[in-house]
Formats: structure tokens, C-alpha cells, sequence
């Protein structure tokens, strides 16, 4: 897929694979049963590869929190139903990257105040620099070395690109 809003590739389809194998090893060396919740939409194709390279007993639910991308402050409504029951149990959180991590800090927040679960983890393909501290165990492949917008592989442009294999800068 071509476009000229895409610019250097920064993570190519087998980047994103050896990192994703990265994460379920760590993840599978730490859980014996999770209950994974993907922050959608952006997580989906994260957590659809991630998920099939787990071995352990895995139960799935999603939530929501909508933002643009490279906004700063996100200050929507946070969405989950709760359809599984976390309380008390191991929870990992899936998402395409953590960005800023104002919007993963308010949702482990969230969750821990309202449902108490035993613990909570978060499992991302990469994170950026300057992100906020975010109180839970981290899991990713990758650092990136600058704050650029990105595209691709869950991560948006105006709503669109998310199917893109790969992560490139955006050119803007």
C-alpha cells in the first residue's frame, strides 16, 4: 500500500513479528492464566497476533477509550463492561503502543479502582520517550527513539491505515 502520507518504515511486517514473539515469551514465562483486555480499536491486530502465541489459559474482554493520535490529553469517556469478572484475577492489558501513556495511565487507573483486580499488566508492541510513568508491569519489543507520529498496524492516521503490516513515519 503506497501513499504519500507514509514516510520511512520504521518497524517492517518481520519487526513486528520477531517483537511480538518477543512479548509472548516474557509473557509466557510470567503468566500461568491472564485475563486479556485489548484497548480497541487500536490493539486489536496487536492482541489477535500476540494471543495466538500464548500458552497459557487465556479469557479475553476489550475497552475502549477513544483519542487522536499525538494528542496530548485525552480526556473521553473510558468504556468497559466488566463481561468476564477481573477481580482478583491477573489482567493484561493489550494495546498497538503506548504514545504519550496519558490515556493507558487513566485506564489502569481505572480498572484499579473500580475493580480490583490482582494485578495488571500491560503488553505493547512499542512505547515512545517522554511517555508519563504508568503504575503496572510492562511488556514490550520496543523503544522508540523519538516522539514522531507513526502509522500503521493498529496505529491510525484520520481514522484510516490501521490494516497497514507495518509502521511508518508519518509525513505530514
Amino acid at each position: 500500500m503506497r501513499n504519500p502520507i507514509f514516510g520511512e518504515v520504521v518497524l517492517h511486517k518481520q519487526d513486528i513479528e520477531l517483537g511480538v514473539e518477543v512479548i509472548a515469551k516474557r509473557l509466557n514465562e510470567r503468566f500461568k492464566e491472564a485475563v486479556v483486555i485489548t484497548v480497541v480499536p487500536g490493539g486489536m491486530l496487536f492482541t489477535a497476533d500476540l494471543v495466538r502465541r500464548l500458552e497459557f489459559d487465556i479469557v479475553m474482554d476489550y475497552i475502549s477509550c477513544p483519542h487522536t493520535p499525538g494528542e496530548r490529553h485525552n480526556d473521553s469517556s473510558i468504556v468497559f463492561h466488566d463481561n468476564i469478572g477481573i477481580q482478583g484475577r491477573d489482567v493484561i492489558l493489550m494495546d498497538d503502543a503506548i504514545e504519550s501513556g496519558g490515556t493507558m495511565k487513566r485506564i489502569v487507573a481505572h480498572l484499579h479502582s473500580a475493580y480490583s483486580p490482582a494485578s495488571l499488566s500491560i503488553a505493547t508492541l512499542f512505547v515512545k520517550p517522554g511517555r508519563v510513568d504508568i503504575p503496572a508491569e510492562q511488556f514490550y519489543a520496543y523503544e522508540m527513539a523519538t516522539d514522531e507520529l507513526l502509522v500503521g498496524y493498529g496505529l491510525p492516521w484520520e481514522h484510516k491505515y490501521r490494516n497497514i503490516p507495518y509502521i511508518a513515519r508519518l509525513k505530514r
